[in-house]
């Protein structure tokens, strides 16, 4: 099995995530109104091929039967497969939202707390884990299609 991250050019893998904000921006610009899995799942839901199903006995996503994330069974709490160089980038760029567990380390992805991610910086996490799950072919139709719309 190949990690799909190792595919890309390494130019992908040595850029930061997008909009992830140092945590001294994070915190200066909390927001009033808590993200929740809602707002995860419109986020996920809007990206080509996203399907939605159950993990463990919760919501989750896949693409192309892929598994994408899922809540956990804390109701507070998302794992998003993101890849490890991503998922370290995360946590330290802003510990207090994204971290792991023992059970997680040895799996390329990331713990979300809902609480605290902003939904922009939400956004752009799920549309990175989508990106490193998905078929280089529906990468590369989704991009074509954000840059002719």
């Amino acid at each position: 099995m190949t990690n799909r991250g190792a595919d890309r050019s390494a130019g992908w893998r040595q850029r930061p995530v997008r909009g992830i904000a140092p945590l001294a921006d994070v915190t200066a610009s909390r927001r009033t109104k808590p993200v929740t899995f809602a707002t995860a799942r419109e986020l996920a839901l809007a990206l080509p091929g996203v399907e939605e199903g159950t993990s463990y006995g919760t919501p989750a996503f896949r693409v192309g039967g892929k598994f994408l994330g899922r809540l956990r069974e804390d109701g507070e709490t998302l794992v998003l497969k993101v890849g490890f160089e991503t998922r370290d980038f995360l946590m330290e760029a802003n510990p207090k939202t994204f971290f792991t567990t023992d059970h997680y380390r040895d799996y390329p992805s990331v713990l979300v707390r809902l609480a605290t991610v902003r939904p922009d910086e939400l956004g752009d996490v799920i549309e990175d884990a989508w990106r490193f799950c998905a078929s280089k072919r529906q990468v590369e139709a989704y991009d074509k299609d954000r840059r002719s719309g």
